[in-house]
């Protein structure tokens, strides 16, 4: 896993939760990794570990054992705030629910991730106008996520996580909240923004149509992911 092209790799990954003094195993010497600009889905039946997975792969929590690498950089031997950092510069977050902050424009909320970084307000600006145009918000930049569709909403989700020109989206059920066709025009502008801009993808999701836009799938079940053929 030491390919300079490799993104994200795990090795020997083990995540486990104590309830009622018993240990439930979620998954244990897991193996993984994504090159620049390839495209993942994860499926799994809910409860199969797959957000945990995504989790662990964006250094949003830590296994129990193994290790997570991101652009090289060991993220369990690093302290919170340069995790922070290692994701804001490497790594964007898209979920089934957009996360936009209500009280502000979606120029706004797409500049927050360079603002956080200490990018100047200007360049800041211009970066957050030129991903909304791209992604079909150039006409919303003043509109808060109240006046934006869900699939509008989403669409700024996508720009937020890609204004940083992350080397990997972690994506968990991007489309879960929206209808068949939204869902579709937001997965194909996933897919068009990753050619642009040979950003790896990973997608966590159930919706085997989203799965078929990817060019590898894995399927997470008791614990072992494993690959599954087209």
């Amino acid at each position: 896993m030491n390919n300079p092209d490799t993104v994200i790799s795990c090795q020997n990954l083990s995540k486990y939760f104590i309830d009622a003094n018993k240990k439930i195993t979620v998954f244990e010497h897991l193996n993984f990794a994504i090159q620049a600009g390839e495209t993942i889905a994860i499926m799994g039946a809910s409860g199969s570990g797959k957000s945990t997975l995504l989790h662990l792969l964006g250094g949003l929590d830590v296994p129990n054992t193994g290790e997570v690498s991101v652009c090289g950089q060991n993220m369990a031997q690093l302290s919170n705030k340069k995790r922070g950092l290692v994701r804001n510069k490497h790594l964007g977050f898209v979920y089934q629910f957009h996360h936009l902050l209500p009280e502000f424009s979606a120029l706004e909320n797409v500049m927050m991730p360079l603002l956080i970084a200490r990018e100047n307000k200007p360049e800041a600006r211009q970066k957050a106008s030129d991903i909304l145009n791209q992604v079909g918000l150039g006409e919303r930049l003043s509109h808060r996520p109240g006046q934006l569709s869900g699939g509008e909403r989403q669409r700024a989700a996508i720009a937020r996580a890609l204004v940083t020109n992350p080397d990997c989206i972690l994506a968990d059920e991007p489309t879960g909240n929206l209808d068949e066709d939204t869902a579709m025009a937001v997965m194909k502008l996933f897919i068009e923004l990753n050619q642009q801009h040979q950003t790896a993808l990973i997608v966590v999701t159930h919706d085997r149509q989203v799965a078929q836009l990817m060019q590898t799938t894995y399927h997470l079940k008791h614990g072992v992911l494993q690959p599954l053929s087209k």
